[in-house]
């Protein structure tokens, strides 16, 4: 058997984190076993339809590697592969018609007032309405008079109030509910397009899905689900639900957090690849204890029945170390690439940028870290004095500012300002003083930087900042520090 998967989006927006995460399972599925991995636009809720959101959906799975084989643009003989494009083949109605000739579905013809007086019933935790069969006993000239007239009617699935129904899920196992909890869900809306439920049975058998990946919230929906592919006699697909993904507070990953969508999370200076690796460590792990793997590893290692049913929690702290880990890994001239804008965001006066990016590269988890790490090269910010004083280096106010004098003339003196000049000055320095390399390079460092972290030693900054502005930043530091002793 070839394994087909699909991921079916709806056009609603952002590509949220466990859309996405959807996808990549699906297309792992797939890939790992050399199957078929399609897209399929499910845009049947046309009031939640947004405009651009189907580009938003290609251009996050191309962003993100995850190349379909089939799909809207590319078609494999089960197009059309956009829902409302399938509607006008009449393939929905001409199912949902099936099932009623079969008595597995009927059609109903209440209007909203009668919907709104009947009784609400609390299914796992929830309120909802449930049909009370009214339109079931219809006789057959009725219908027919009421579809004549014009009258506005949906086509409902005919549950039985008795009995169990039970679905197998490759995660979970066999999953039973009593029939008395589930639905007459509708199956043709009064517009005439298909519920979500009832397409995507439809067009995942028509389409030969053989693995169907999806969210767990979804389980509660798939015994209605598998009572169509028994009332039309097919074999449904293999069911894998994913955990649900939490924030770092164990609450549902909500759309207002920030970073719960692959757009958000690109336009914050995460590396797309990084986003892919940990994204399918939400809910999957290797066999080993391995965190960094390419698309082409994933799809060599993944097995989807070593997904956990344990929520899976999105934690940005250990997303920015692993993009941290892409962007040392990653070749210089596409970093730079990357780096350069925000580079160009704080530094306006003419620095050699390519050897200020090579500074921040391994310093860095996202781009937009980038500006507060080089921003004192462009002017020296105001800072404490407090800074010249480090106990591992063994300096003080004293010991800072006497180095400080002593340098400063040496350096007046110095022609060739290069990172190897100045660090043959500087430690000719420290030898003559007998001190250690810290007790000369944290005041020179301090001094010409401002800052208590930075992403070079001090002789490659003064290389940078050039002759005139490190003797000017010098005597700034010992103005400060005779202010301050």
């Amino acid at each position: 058997m070839r394994i087909r998967t699909r991921y079916a989006p709806s056009p609603t927006g952002k590509m949220h984190v466990g859309n996405l995460r959807t996808a990549l399972y699906e297309f792992l599925t797939a890939k790992h076993e050399g199957g078929d991995f399609m897209l399929r636009i499910e845009d049947t809720d046309q009031e939640r339809f947004v405009d651009g959101a189907i580009e938003i959906i290609n251009k996050t799975l191309e962003e993100a590697g995850l190349v379909h084989d089939e799909g809207p643009d590319k078609d494999g003989g089960y197009g059309p592969y956009v829902q409302s494009e399938r509607v006008k083949t009449g393939i929905y109605m001409k199912y949902a018609k099936e099932l009623v000739d079969k008595g597995e579905a009927y059609y109903c013809f209440c209007d909203k007032e009668r919907l709104a007086s009947l009784k609400t019933e609390v299914v796992e935790g929830k309120e909802i309405c449930m049909y009370d069969k009214h339109c079931l006993s219809l006789s057959k000239e009725e219908v027919e008079a009421n579809l004549a007239a014009g009258k506005p009617f949906v086509i409902r699935q005919n549950i039985p109030n008795e009995g169990m129904t039970t679905f197998h899920d490759e995660l979970y196992g066999d999953i039973t509910v009593d029939n008395a909890e589930l639905d007459d869900m509708i199956l043709i809306k009064s517009d005439g397009f298909p519920t979500y439920n009832f397409a995507n049975v439809v067009d995942d058998h028509t389409m030969n899905i053989t693995h169907v990946v999806r969210g767990n919230e979804y389980i509660s929906s798939s015994p209605k689900y598998q009572r169509l592919y028994d009332a039309f006699g097919w074999e449904s697909p293999v069911y894998i639900h994913l955990p649900l993904i939490t924030d770092e507070n164990h609450k549902k990953l909500s759309k207002r957090c920030g970073h719960s969508s692959f757009e958000d999370l690109i336009q914050q200076g995460f590396v797309s690849e990084a986003i892919v690796n940990y994204i399918a460590l939400l809910g999957w792990s290797p066999e080993d204890n391995r965190e960094i793997f390419s698309l082409e590893e994933l799809i060599k290692e993944f097995d989807y029945h070593r997904i956990s049913k344990s929520p899976a929690v999105f934690d940005i702290v250990k997303l920015r170390w692993m993009n941290g880990e892409y962007i040392k890994a990653m070749d210089f001239d596409k970093f730079y690439e990357m780096a350069e804008p925000y580079l160009k965001q704080a530094l306006k006066k003419d620095f050699d940028l390519k050897k200020i990016a090579g500074m921040v590269k391994t310093r860095i988890e996202v781009f937009p870290d980038i500006p507060a790490l080089v921003d004192f090269f462009e002017e020296l910010p105001e800072y404490d004095p407090q800074m010249y004083t480090h106990k591992k280096m063994k300096t003080n106010s004293e010991t800072s500012l006497q180095v400080l004098k002593d340098m400063l003339p040496i350096l007046e003196a110095q022609e060739d300002y290069s990172n190897d000049g100045l660090y043959a000055t500087l430690c000719k320095y420290v030898e003559e003083k007998g001190v250690k390399n810290g007790y000369v390079m944290w005041p020179i460092r301090t001094a010409v930087s401002g800052k208590q972290m930075t992403p070079a030693g001090a002789t490659e900054i003064m290389e940078i900042i050039g002759k005139e502005e490190t003797l000017k930043r010098i005597q700034k530091g010992i103005q400060l520090l005779e202010a301050s002793i």
